[in-house]
C-alpha cells in the first residue's frame, strides 16, 4: 500500500490547491483566540484585532479572531466530501481584558459556525490536560466567592459534513481492514479521555518553540482511526510541525496539510526521519495490547466467538475478523511533500 503526503505552504483561507470534495476527513487544531502567545498571528492576519486588543476591547477582538477562522471552515466544508467528518481541537481562553477577568468560550463559537455552513454537530471528546500543581487554583484561593475553576481539558468537536454519513460498496475491504479492536473502541469512543497527557512541542532554533502548541500525536491518531479508511486523504488546515500528517502516515492515510510558515515545514522534514520505527513501534503496541486483552479475557473464563484472518489471535465481534495494521516500510521525498509504502504488520501469536 502507498500513502501520498502533502505540505503546501499557503495561507488555508483560500485552498486554492484542493479540489471539492477532495478530503474525507478534516482533523486540526488552529490557534485559540485570545491566547496570547496567538494574539500578533490574528492580528498579522487582520490589523483589526490588534486596534481592539489596545482599545482593551476583548469581545470585539474575540469575534474578530474567529471571523478569520471562519474563512478557513468554510474553505473546510468545500473541500470535505458529503458526510465526511471535521474534528476541531481546540480549547477555551481565560483572560483579563480592561480589568475583567473571563472565559472566553472558543468550542462554543466554533459550533456555531460550523452550524452555520451546514455541519451537523457530533458527540464530543473533552481531554483532560493536568495542570501544575501551582496553577490549581485562581482568583481568591481559600476564600469565597471569587475563585474560579481551572481550565484542565480541550475539546474535541466533531462534525459530519451534512446530513447523511458517508457510502460505502458492500463489504469494502479497504473499511473493514481499516477496523479497530473492540477494546480500541470502548476507550477512544468515550467522551472524556484522561490517559492523554499536553504536549508542547520542542522545536530547535528560533523563535519556533514560542509559536507552537502542537496537540500530542495519540489525539491525532485516534482521530484519523476513528474517522477514516484506507486510501482516504486527511486534511490539516492548521499543519503546524506537520503532527497530523504523521499520523496519518502511521495510520496508512493519505495527507494534506496548509501552513503559512515555511521553517515548520522544514522542522517536519526532521520528525519524518523516525517516521517508520514510530509506525512499527505503534503497530505493535497496538497488536500487544490486543494479546494482553485476550490473555486477560481467556483467564477471566471469557472466549472469543471470531478469529482473525490476518493474524493468529481471536477478536470480540464479527467487524474486527478482517483487521490489518500496516507499518511503514519506506519513505521518499517528493516534489511537494512524501511518498511512503506500508508493509502488511506481522501480528504474531496470541
Amino acid at each position: 500500500m502507498e500513502t501520498q503526503h502533502r505540505v503546501v505552504v499557503g495561507d488555508s483561507r483560500e485552498l486554492d490547491e484542493l479540489a471539492d470534495d477532495s478530503v474525507e476527513l478534516v482533523v486540526t487544531s488552529p490557534p485559540y483566540p485570545m491566547i496570547e502567545m496567538w494574539d500578533e498571528a490574528f492580528a498579522d492576519l487582520d490589523p483589526a484585532v490588534g486596534d481592539a486588543l489596545a482599545a482593551e476591547d476583548g469581545r470585539e477582538a474575540f469575534d474578530l479572531m474567529h471571523k478569520q477562522l471562519d474563512r478557513v471552515w468554510a474553505e473546510v466544508e468545500r473541500v470535505l466530501v458529503d458526510g465526511g467528518i471535521a474534528c476541531v481541537n481546540v480549547g477555551d481562553a481565560t483572560r483579563t481584558v480592561d480589568g475583567s477577568f473571563r472565559v472566553y468560550q472558543n468550542h462554543s463559537r466554533v459550533v456555531d459556525a460550523f452550524e452555520a455552513l451546514g455541519f451537523e454537530p457530533l458527540p464530543e471528546v473533552l481531554w483532560r490536560k493536568p495542570a501544575n500543581s501551582g496553577a490549581k487554583f485562581m482568583g481568591s484561593g481559600m476564600v469565597p466567592p471569587n475563585a474560579y475553576v481551572t481550565l484542565e481539558h480541550e475539546y474535541v468537536l466533531v462534525f459530519r459534513n451534512g446530513t447523511e454519513s458517508r457510502g460505502f460498496e458492500p463489504g469494502a475491504e479497504r473499511r473493514y481492514e481499516a477496523a479497530y479492536f473492540w477494546e480500541e473502541r470502548n476507550r477512544w469512543f468515550s467522551d472524556v479521555w484522561t490517559d492523554i497527557n499536553g504536549e508542547f512541542q520542542s522545536l530547535d532554533g528560533g523563535d519556533l518553540r514560542e509559536r507552537s502548541a502542537a496537540f500530542p500525536f495519540e489525539v491525532p491518531y485516534r482521530l484519523v482511526n476513528m474517522y477514516s479508511v484506507y486510501g482516504d486523504t486527511v486534511l490539516d488546515p492548521f499543519w503546524g510541525t506537520g503532527t497530523t500528517s504523521l499520523a496519518a502516515l502511521v495510520a496508512g492515510r493519505n495527507s494534506v496539510g496548509y501552513e503559512r510558515e515555511a521553517a515548520f515545514a522544514e522542522v517536519f522534514d526532521d520528525r519524518i526521519e523516525d517516521v517508520s520505527r514510530l509506525s512499527r513501534d505503534v503497530t505493535r503496541r497496538r497488536l500487544d495490547d490486543h494479546r494482553e486483552f485476550v490473555r486477560e479475557r481467556r483467564d477471566a473464563g471469557k472466549e472469543f466467538g471470531y478469529e482473525a484472518e490476518h493474524y493468529d489471535f481471536p477478536v470480540t465481534t464479527k467487524q474486527e475478523r478482517a483487521i490489518r495494521l500496516y507499518s511503514i516500510d519506506d519513505v521518499e521525498p517528493t516534489a511537494d511533500g512524501y511518498r511512503a509504502v506500508h508493509e502488511p504488520a506481522d501480528g504474531g501469536d496470541a
